[in-house]
């Protein structure tokens, strides 16, 4: 079959990695893909929101297969533009996307098939008043949120009732966010601890893929500014059988139910983003793709083919497909560029990839420049391993993350601390 993944992060390299083992794999193509995703398949130079140019690239290429990776081109439809075009993809529609694309959308979904979340209200542009009336009456910290895509920065977390007000300000007028922040959203504070969940559907049946921790901070210690990820762990220690049951019954099979009630057609990654408070699982909101950096630590262990698993969900047969998982720990620990979240600068030559050890280095923001790896973004490489435990697997993340080189290179190296002994 020849394969079309859409995408160029960290997630995109390994959908790479990971589709380029099966043998059923004649051709894989990557757009835009980066200096890793090369490794695998062929990158392409479309855009993956470019619907002419991805229509004619998968008639020109007898494409059987579209993966789109990043959320942005399912919220625009393309997922629906490709099928139209008779190429079964892997990825919901416009209609299912807008469980990331709005988080009022999203919030008014759980509400509505009791899917236990956080208490929240919603405004607009031109109720700055009455978002300050409300913001008054909650106990702090207070939970503010851009409604739209922003990149898995547009969630802040105000410790006082003024940063409150100034935040939804800044994002209501337009300051901030620019369009995903002209709806707000702002909820109640869950303290807890995160987890990652991740289903593969194919609209009636399901998988549920391993669990994962993703670390969201820049700082040591979950301080400082939210950022694309940082590092993840999986499994998760706590999410053990009783835990996934408890999930499956009260979040997985509700919000499946929900999108077959409203029509929605979906097949493709459903992330749920968890907040454990006191043992009982809290959504905090839905992705409609694979979570970067979890993809990082949730793909390599996946022994079987995943692309057999992709064809169950074309094929709406899901249910007669079976995966086994390594039961290893995976984690990751991501390098970033100096200044990120915030600015910072690309074009920094990476060295020493050669001298890694039992580790699967994932592209982020990486380019190749003639014979050269450079720095094409903010979170530049994934670096997982394997171990026998949470200690030794992140042991060897930090080894091989130290041994990489490139100027300005910073990563965290408490990731999976909190969950050690756990």
């Amino acid at each position: 079959m020849n394969i079309l993944i859409l995408g160029a992060g960290g997630r995109e390299h390994a959908f790479s990695w990971k589709l380029a083992q099966s043998p059923k794999v004649s051709q894989l193509y990557i757009a835009p893909g980066n200096a890793g995703t090369s490794q695998h398949g062929i990158n392409v130079p479309i855009s993956p929101t470019d619907k002419a140019a991805l229509a004619a690239f998968v008639k020109e290429k007898d494409i059987d297969m579209v993966v789109v990776g990043p959320e942005q081109p399912l919220v625009e439809g393309v997922a629906d533009f490709l099928r139209t075009q008779g190429v079964p993809v892997i990825g919901p529609g416009k209609d299912g996307a807008e469980l990331e694309g709005s988080k009022e959308f999203s919030k008014r979904f759980m509400d509505k098939y009791n899917i236990p979340t956080a208490a929240y209200a919603a405004f607009v542009s031109g109720q700055q008043a009455e978002a300050e009336a409300f913001i008054r009456r909650q106990a702090l910290p207070v939970v503010v949120k851009a409604s739209g895509l922003a990149a898995g920065k547009g969630v802040l977390i105000c410790d006082s009732h003024i940063e409150a007000i100034e935040a939804t300000r800044k994002m209501l007028s337009g300051e901030s966010f620019g369009e995903a922040g002209q709806t707000v959203v702002i909820e109640q504070y869950l303290d807890g601890i995160e987890i990652s969940v991740f289903v593969l559907t194919d609209g009636n049946s399901y998988k549920l893929l391993p669990s994962a921790k993703d670390y969201k901070r820049i700082g040591e210690g979950d301080t400082g500014l939210n950022t694309g990820g940082m590092g993840a762990v999986s499994p998760v220690p706590f999410a053990d059988d009783d835990f996934m049951k408890t999930v499956r019954k009260t979040i997985v099979e509700p919000t499946l139910a929900g999108l077959q009630a409203e029509n929605i057609s979906y097949q493709g990654f459903i992330f749920i983003g968890l907040m454990v408070v006191d043992g009982t699982p809290i959504v905090l909101e839905y992705n409609v793709r694979m979570g970067d950096p979890e993809t990082e630590v949730v793909l390599p262990r996946i022994e079987s083919d995943l692309l057999d698993l992709f064809i169950g969900v074309a094929e709406g047969r899901l249910d007669e497909k079976s995966f086994s998982i390594d039961p290893r720990t995976c984690t990751t620990v991501m390098l970033v560029s100096g200044g990120y979240p915030g600015a910072y600068e690309k074009g920094k030559v990476i060295s020493e990839l050669e001298d890694t050890h039992e580790a699967i280095l994932f592209h982020a923001g990486t380019k190749a420049v003639k014979n050269e790896v450079v720095t094409d973004g903010g979170r530049v490489m994934a670096v997982s391993c394997f171990g026998t435990s949470i200690e030794h697997a992140i042991h060897l993340s930090l080894t091989n993350a130290s041994t990489i080189q490139f100027e300005g290179k910073y990563y965290r190296t408490d990731i999976g601390q909190d969950l050690m002994g756990g």
